[in-house]
């Protein structure tokens, strides 16, 4: 039931978000980012098991059919929003809050090889912005806007905005 319930919310953020989203069915049948998270809960819950193998399996199928790549590690909260989806990459050890939108093409990743947590934790009521990467274990706060294409390296201040190559609070 907890699951069902869920789902319903996750739905209703997109119906509350996206204005091309005209009722519940049109988005849990044909919006990719829907059937990611789903893949993905199953996917951490296997990996919660220490089924490592199963749950890339999971997240391999997910990523073929929906073009984002959300490691079964990455703990998500409710109502991520992942808009058009495609080319979304979400690290291992990546930590997303509530509510959250990500636009395509955007990367909560790492920087190169660095062991245990190397991946960014977003704060809650975040926006990442169409093909921003965001690398590194760094600290994206509570309702930052972070543009499209930027490159975020370091932490953010709650409710700013940063831009640029290296990122920047504008």
């Amino acid at each position: 039931m907890k699951f069902i319930k869920e789902l319903i919310e996750d739905i209703d953020v997109v119906i509350k978000n996206d204005p091309a989203a005209t009722n519940r069915i049109e988005v849990f049948l044909l919006y990719p980012h829907i059937k990611s998270i789903i893949y993905h809960r199953m996917a951490h819950w296997l990996y919660g098991r220490k089924r490592y193998f199963m749950s890339r399996v999971v997240s391999n199928f997910a990523r073929f059919i929906t073009g984002i790549e959300i490691h079964p590690g990455a703990k998500i909260g409710k109502g991520l929003f992942i808009d058009h989806g495609m080319g979304v990459v979400i690290g291992e050890t990546a930590e997303i809050g509530d509510y959250v939108l990500m636009y395509h093409g955007s990367t909560l990743g790492g920087t190169g090889k660095d062991k245990g947590k190397r991946h960014p934790t977003v704060g809650d009521h975040v926006i990442i912005g169409a093909g921003a990467k965001v690398l590194g274990n760094v600290h994206i706060a509570k309702g930052t806007k972070i543009g499209a294409n930027a490159v975020v390296l370091k932490d953010t201040n709650p409710y700013s905005t940063v831009v640029g190559i290296p990122a920047r609070e504008v």
